[in-house]
């Protein structure tokens, strides 16, 4: 099961991640998305957050995003297009404003405000990045060492050795094994090739990205996980701030941490570094984590 992944099939997995985020213009403000057939039941949120986030940028210029403020309000359906529709709240001279509704049946499934700010210096400082492996000493999806995979259960496994458009190198492989540990998790993730050299395309990748594992940093502390068959996840609200220019076709470290888990929902910080230690973006997410194991 740790065998070489096939090169055609990354690239094209990230071929379609690409394809997925060039919309289809229907209106000056409306927007149409599909979903890749990967057979899941609902629509991944990264896809829609990247998604929403194109559709925004489609519609600003000269500008490009600080920050964005989601809700999920409703699971989507993979198998039905997902229309955007951008609302131009606000043109000003350094900031602009864009909030935008995604589409499904009629119903919205998602909001979420972005920011967008002209470039222009100021006070500069950041938290240092945390000291931690760098992603070659590491083993890459289907590609993992022997120790870590027997402490990795078969829904895991079967989760890192999908193949996917972003590469994921987790650091705490011990994560996996079921003991409670302090919920810290560190994983390096980047596009499995070369992106087009539009920022636009690496900030909507990061959003994508973002969404991947930070939920599960939420139950480290209980030693369970997202792929735990009795626990039902799903992200309620996503924060994502871009601090500095960055390369999502270049490894980034993605340090995570969860300050709070009660009332059935978990909240997770994340910070996004270069490999030079760089910060260029922070995250924030709560999201339902509910043992159905002691339902009814």
């Amino acid at each position: 099961m740790s065998g070489q992944k096939n090169p055609e099939a990354q690239s094209t997995a990230l071929d379609d991640l690409v394809a997925i985020l060039d919309l289809e213009q229907l209106e000056r403000n409306l927007f149409r998305g599909r979903s890749p057939r990967t057979g899941w039941q609902r629509v991944f949120g990264g896809q829609v957050i990247g998604q929403a986030l194109v559709a925004a940028c489609r519609t600003v210029e000269g500008r490009r995003p600080h920050s964005l403020h989601a809700y999920f309000l409703l699971p989507g359906a993979p198998d039905i297009p997902i229309i955007y529709e951008v609302d131009r709240m606000r043109d000003g001279r350094s900031f602009t404003t864009r909030r935008v509704t995604a589409i499904q049946n009629g119903q919205p499934i998602f909001t979420m405000a972005a920011s967008f700010q002209i470039d222009e210096p100021g006070f500069d400082h950041a938290a240092e990045m945390p000291d931690v492996p760098m992603p070659e000493t590491l083993a890459g999806t289907g590609g993992f060492a022997p120790e870590a995979l027997a402490l990795m259960p078969e829904t895991v496994r079967r989760y890192f050795e999908r193949e996917r458009p972003i590469d994921l190198r987790p650091v705490e492989f011990e994560r996996y094994d079921g003991t409670p540990r302090p919920p810290r998790f560190h994983v390096w993730m980047k596009a499995k090739a070369r992106l087009p050299d539009d920022p636009v395309i690496h900030d909507c990748v990061l959003a994508y990205a973002s969404d991947l594992t930070l939920l599960d940093s939420s139950l480290i502390a209980h030693g369970r996980t997202v792929f735990d068959r009795a626990i039902r996840a799903a992200s309620l609200d996503h924060a994502l701030w871009l601090h500095r220019p960055f390369r999502s076709d270049e490894w980034l470290l993605y340090a995570q941490d969860s300050p709070n888990t009660s009332g059935a929902r978990g909240f997770s910080r994340g910070a996004i570094y270069t490999r030079e230690g760089r910060l260029v973006a922070s995250v924030a997410q709560e999201g339902l984590v509910r043992d159905a194991g002691r339902e009814g």
